[in-house]
């Protein structure tokens, strides 16, 4: 029984990383105002680049190469969304498509002879020896430990930071900020950069924590499931944390049904993630903290 409950514990933990570290990325575009629905496509590009820097450079080769895609990536978001005033959900899914042929690409030409070295475990000394709890919580990759401990300073940050405060108000009265002198569009340019680095750290974790290599595909909706956890945990670090956590147990639940008598409806299983995603959006969404001027490019006067 403890043996299971520790396996389903490290099962939610490892499925609820990249969803959470996208979406804390997520909070922040959401928060000035920009819906960045290209996600997806910059998990996808990340999670191959990763794999590519890894098998050349080293796991942390990766992890550079993926932070620099996603940020590569949310500069042509920004470009067609803030500067030509695009339409974001367009403009988002136009960039999932683009991505997905890319990553097959780059996959087929950079990764077909190669050995891909996923992220080390960091094993935290002293702690990582406690019964039970240590090698369960002390005992992963340093990305893990990261995006933990940067869920409460992104919430000081969002909420207790002029920066933050500059945020809040370019995603909620973008023309009184522009009247006090916020450069509300520089703002959110930079907001959905941040973002877009944090999207690529999650897609590096999907190819480099999770399982060591790159098959295609393989983010599988992960980026919009990063925009759910955003939603059902109100716009706030905190909050996507307790959903990402919330959405990773679902994971580790189907995985744990596949071995029972179960496992025969194996279809049904495989959607129970996504299924519990938009039943949650269903009832919550009508209650959700959504920033006045979201989805809403922003034209000076």
């Amino acid at each position: 029984m403890l043996n299971t409950l520790t396996n389903f514990i490290s099962a939610d933990v490892r499925t609820a990383v990249p969803l959470l570290l996208c979406a804390l990325g997520l909070v922040f575009s959401e928060r000035a105002g920009i819906v960045n629905i290209a996600a997806e496509g910059l998990m996808l590009i990340a999670a191959v680049s990763a794999a590519i820097g890894s098998a050349y450079f080293g796991p942390w080769g990766g992890a550079l190469l993926a932070a620099i895609s996603g940020l590569a990536g949310a500069l042509i978001f920004t470009f067609f969304t803030i500067t030509l005033r695009a339409n974001q959900i367009v403009v988002g899914t136009a960039f999932n498509i683009f991505a997905a042929g890319l990553s097959v690409t780059l996959n087929r030409r950079f990764l077909a002879d190669v050995t891909v070295t996923g992220y080390p475990l960091r094993a935290i000394p002293g702690l990582s020896q406690l019964p039970f709890v240590g090698d369960l919580f002390f005992n992963w990759q340093l990305l893990v430990y990261l995006t933990f401990l940067g869920v409460p300073l992104l919430q000081f940050v969002l909420y207790r930071s002029n920066l933050g405060l500059k945020i809040r108000a370019s995603g909620e009265q973008p023309r009184a900020c522009d009247s006090v002198g916020i450069k509300v569009n520089r703002v959110r340019t930079g907001v959905v950069l941040f973002s877009g680095i944090l999207a690529g750290l999650a897609g590096s974790y999907v190819s480099l924590g999770q399982a060591s290599t790159f098959i295609e595909g393989m983010v599988a909706g992960k980026g919009f499931m990063a925009l759910a956890v955003c939603v059902f945990g109100n716009y706030t670090p905190v909050g996507a944390m307790g959903a990402a956590l919330l959405f990773g147990a679902a994971d580790a639940l189907k995985y744990r049904l596949l071995t029972t008598e179960l496992g025969s409806y194996y279809q049904f299983l495989n959607m129970l993630p996504y299924l519990i995603t938009i039943i949650s959006l269903m009832l919550l969404s009508h209650r959700s903290n959504k920033p006045a001027a979201s989805g809403k490019p922003y034209i000076k006067e």
